[in-house]
């Protein structure tokens, strides 16, 4: 199963960067044996300022054809990270590859985000975009992890 996370903006050189790029390089080499990943960013920009319908037309395209789509929104559900992992063999189950969404600092555009297969939370706070690429890719690790049975996540 192919998992691409789709983001408005684009990441540049530094910690977050080394941050994101390790934990999806962890999730492809762990993920491997059960059928998940490889795992890819694709970035999408509006250079033209058309604001969240822009960005939600970009996203709409950076989405595979046939992937289950994902978007994370604070009004999504609140999953624990075990929660997730079945989740995510699930989709995998299916033979469904998955695309994850990530909107810019406003948000996603409501019309992709009723669109979408699921929804999903990381709580009440609301994140800052970038951050939750980190946050996502780590939750993809650790996923990985509790499916093969590693000792990465202790709960």
């Amino acid at each position: 199963m192919k998992v691409t996370l789709c983001a408005v903006g684009r990441l540049r050189k530094g910690p977050e960067a080394a941050l994101i790029d390790d934990y999806l390089t962890r999730f492809d080499r762990t993920g491997r044996a059960l059928g998940l990943g490889p795992a890819r960013m694709v970035e999408v920009e509006d250079r033209k300022g058309g604001g969240m319908a822009a960005e939600g037309a970009l996203l709409a395209r950076a989405v595979p054809d046939g992937a289950l789509t994902c978007v994370l929104d604070e009004r999504g559900q609140v999953l624990t990270s075990p929660e997730f992992a079945t989740r995510l063999a699930g989709w995998r189950d299916e033979a469904r590859d998955v695309a994850f969404v990530i909107g810019g600092a406003d948000g996603i555009d409501a019309g992709l985000r009723d669109r979408a297969d699921a929804a999903l939370s990381f709580g009440a706070m609301v994140w800052p975009h970038m951050l939750v690429r980190a946050m996502l890719a780590e939750q993809l690790y650790r996923a990985a992890s509790i499916l093969a049975g590693a000792p990465y996540h202790r709960a």
